[in-house]
């Protein structure tokens, strides 16, 4: 497998995991515990921090796609190299930063760090349309 499409398995496994940090906050809140096996028919109130985890984890899955439409259409196309293979781990990398600037609350660093994973998607585009 090509460096692009390892960086696609390691993205899609870090998806899954940002509900996780959101699931062990819900515990340690009162009554989340019972809260989350429910049916969740309230809402539970919660810290900021977990709302933002939520958001950051929504944000990931929105960004999810395209970049594993660019990665594949470079692979698929023969086009991954190099280029590819650095946008994917900027795209990666920035992604994980964005999660914890977002989930500590930081607002004009993730911005900035959403920035540098377009760019990394970006980097992948300039190779496909070459």
């Amino acid at each position: 497998m090509t460096v692009d499409l390892w960086i696609l398995v390691y993205s899609t496994l870090f998806c899954l995991t940002i509900p996780v940090v959101g699931v062990i906050g819900v515990s340690r809140v009162p009554g989340g515990t019972v809260w989350g096996f429910g049916n969740r028919d309230t809402p539970l109130p919660v810290p900021t921090w977990i709302e933002r985890v939520r958001r950051a984890h929504m944000n990931m899955v929105e960004n999810l796609a395209p970049f594993a439409a660019l990665v594949l259409i470079a692979y698929l196309t023969g086009k991954s190299d190099a280029t590819t293979a650095l946008g994917a781990q900027i795209f990666f990398v920035a992604r994980v930063a964005h999660a914890g600037v977002y989930i500590v609350g930081i607002p004009y660093l993730r911005t900035a760090v959403f920035a540098v994973s377009i760019a990394g998607m970006l980097m992948i585009v300039s190779r496909i349309m070459a």
